[in-house]
C-alpha cells in the first residue's frame, strides 16, 4: 500500500501537462485559438438570435441559452490551462479547485437539461404541431430553461459540498489539467468511496432521465416524419433535427465514455485525452454544426457579420 503523508494541504499540483517547453507552447497556441474562436462563434450565435425577429422561437431560445453555457462552461477550465501552460508551477488552490469542480459540473448538466428541452420542443413541433403554440410558449420555455440550470448547480452542490469534509495528503499531484473528480478523490487521506459512488449515481440517474427522454422524443418524431407522404416534407421536417441530434451525439457519446462506465475501465492517461476533447473540443464543435447546417442561421449570422466585414463608407 502507497505510503501517504498525512499533513493536510490547500493546493494541488497540476501535474498531467507535457514536460516538453516546446510541446506546452504548441498547446497554448492551439488551445487559445481554439478558445476564442469557441467563445466569438457561441456569442455570435447568441447575437444572431437576438437580432433577427424570425429567430424568436422556442428551438432558437434554447439554442441561446445552450450557446451562452457553452461560453460558461469552456471559460472554467480553459483559461487557467492557457495560464498553466505559460507557467513552470502549475498549482490550484483547493477552494479554487472545489469551484472548478463545481462549475464544471453544474455547466456540464445544465447542457444536458437543455438539449433534453430541445429533444422535446422538437417533439412537440412535429409531432404535435397544432398545440405546440400552447405547449411550447415563451412563457413554458423560460420556465424549462430555469428549471435546467436550478436543478443542475443544486445538485452539483451535493458532492463538492461533501468533498469539502474530506482532507487531502501529500503527494498533492494530479495527473490532469485541470481538477476533476476522479483524479482529485484520489488524493483523498479520507474514505472517498461514497462520494464516488453517490457521483455514479447522479451521473446515471440524471443521464437514465435526459437519455431516455431524447430517444424517446426522437422515436416519436422519426414515426411522425415517416408518416409525411412527400419526401420533401420528410426531408424539412428532419432536417430541423439534424443538428441537435448530431450535438447530442457527440455530448452523450463523451459523457458515457467517461462518466457512465465502470471505475478503473481506464487509465487516468487516456482519461486526460479525453477530457481534453469533451472540455475543449465538444464546445468548438456544436456552434460549428449549428452555424454550417442550419441555413436559418447562417443568414442571420452573416447579416451581423455584414457591418464589421463591409462597413459603410461615410
Amino acid at each position: 500500500m502507497e505510503q501517504r503523508n498525512h499533513t493536510t494541504v490547500n493546493e494541488f499540483i497540476l501535474d498531467g501537462y507535457p514536460r516538453s517547453k516546446y510541446v506546452q507552447i504548441a498547446l497554448f497556441i492551439v488551445f487559445s485559438h481554439i478558445y476564442m474562436f469557441t467563445i466569438a462563434s457561441n456569442i455570435l450565435i447568441m447575437l444572431s438570435i437576438r437580432a433577427e425577429a424570425h429567430l424568436h422561437s422556442p428551438m432558437y431560445f434554447f439554442l441561446s441559452h445552450f450557446s451562452f453555457v457553452e461560453v460558461c462552461y469552456i471559460s472554467t477550465t480553459v483559461p487557467k490551462m492557457l495560464f498553466d501552460l505559460l507557467k513552470d508551477h502549475k498549482k490550484i488552490s483547493t477552494n479554487g479547485c472545489r469551484a472548478q469542480l463545481y462549475f464544471f459540473m453544474a455547466l456540464g448538466l445544465t447542457e444536458d437539461f437543455l438539449l433534453t428541452s430541445m429533444a422535446l420542443d422538437r417533439y412537440l413541433a412535429i409531432c404535435r404541431p397544432l398545440h405546440y403554440s400552447s405547449l411550447m410558449s415563451h412563457a413554458v420555455c423560460k420556465q424549462l430553461s430555469a428549471t435546467s440550470y436550478v436543478t443542475s448547480f443544486l445538485v452539483a452542490l451535493v458532492p463538492v459540498l461533501w468533498m469539502s469534509t474530506l482532507s487531502f495528503c501529500f503527494p498533492n499531484s494530479i495527473n490532469h489539467f485541470f481538477c476533476d473528480f476522479a483524479p482529485v478523490l484520489e488524493l483523498s487521506c479520507s474514505n472517498a468511496s461514497l462520494i464516488g459512488l453517490t457521483l455514479m449515481i447522479i451521473a446515471y440517474v440524471i443521464f437514465l432521465f435526459c437519455s431516455l427522454t431524447i430517444v424517446v422524443s426522437y422515436i416519436l418524431i422519426i414515426i411522425t416524419i415517416l408518416k409525411i407522404p412527400t419526401t420533401t416534407g420528410r426531408q424539412k421536417a428532419f432536417s430541423t433535427c439534424g443538428s441537435h441530434l448530431m450535438v447530442v451525439t457527440i455530448f452523450y457519446g463523451t459523457m458515457m465514455f467517461m462518466y457512465i462506465r465502470p471505475a478503473g475501465a481506464a487509465s487516468f492517461s487516456f482519461d486526460k485525452v479525453v477530457s481534453v476533447f469533451y472540455a475543449v473540443i465538444v464546445p468548438l464543435l456544436n456552434p460549428l454544426i449549428y452555424s454550417l447546417r442550419n441555413k436559418e442561421m447562417k443568414q442571420a449570422m452573416q447579416k451581423v457579420l455584414k457591418p464589421l466585414l463591409r462597413p459603410e463608407t461615410q
